[in-house]
């Protein structure tokens, strides 16, 4: 005979029996919107602080080979060449200065990072959500990058010629120019520095936001551990699932 479970509690209770019942996972049809907007919120939130943190730090780019920004394409090209011409510890300094400047604009992103982060709205919430890994941090690169890039562009050219990047630059592409393998009037040391970097945070944002998705539960955070949790028990955002739809 069925016992709706409710009733077979409370009659377990009055009777002094001790009764285990299991507790079932959360899904996602369990979270309201406002759960799910506040979680990414703060996902985004602890993603962003965490990377900015480790990129601006000294080496943060130079020292971490997943986001070093090497030198642009035709000066990597070239490499051997401005070496035989005795550029070659001005090509070393070059790619250091690079990165130690990545590393000082990375800062100046916070301001735009906070504004995009509350700007979310919590009709996206949900489907967020229930896309891959990195979906999260996808949705806050498409809404940062054009700005970022406008913001970071002029900052990131005035740290280049502080360090004394632009001038080392120069040089080079003087050199390349003569030998007929870069255009300078297109050489853009700061475009390419600037998009670089930007690159670097949005991986290091998306690497904090896969741990968060791993293990939700060492994120601090109950409403995270709630709203990430409830993605983990969720079949059709597992990555095996998705995997499997793709086939």
């Amino acid at each position: 005979m069925h016992i709706h479970r409710r009733k077979f509690n409370t009659f377990a209770m009055s009777a002094g029996l001790t009764v285990i019942v299991p507790v079932h996972a959360i899904g996602l049809g369990d979270l309201t919107a406002g759960e799910a907007s506040s979680g990414l919120k703060l996902a985004l939130e602890k993603g962003s602080a965490m990377a900015m943190r480790l990129l601006s730090a000294h080496d943060g780019f130079w020292g971490n080979e997943k986001v070093r920004i090497a030198l642009p394409d035709a000066v990597n090209k070239a490499g051997k060449l401005l070496k035989t011409l005795g550029l070659g510890r001005q090509l070393d300094e070059l790619n250091l200065q690079m990165n130690r400047a990545a590393e000082t604009a990375v800062p100046m992103a916070s301001q735009w990072l906070a504004q995009s982060i509350q700007s979310m709205s919590v009709q996206d919430a949900k489907s967020i959500l229930q896309g891959g890994e990195n979906s999260v941090t996808q949705f806050f690169e498409s809404k940062t990058r054009a700005p970022l890039t406008s913001d970071f562009t002029p900052s990131v050219k005035q740290s280049l010629e502080k360090l004394g990047v632009v001038e080392q630059f120069n040089v080079i592409a003087l050199k390349l120019s003569g030998a007929g393998l870069l255009d300078k009037d297109k050489a853009r040391l700061e475009t390419h520095v600037t998009a670089k970097a930007l690159d670097g945070l949005y991986f290091m944002i998306g690497e904090e936001e896969k741990k968060i998705r791993q293990n939700p539960a060492q994120a601090g955070s109950a409403l995270l551990s709630k709203v990430f949790g409830a993605v983990r028990s969720n079949p059709l955002t597992r990555p095996s699932a998705r995997a499997a739809g793709a086939k």
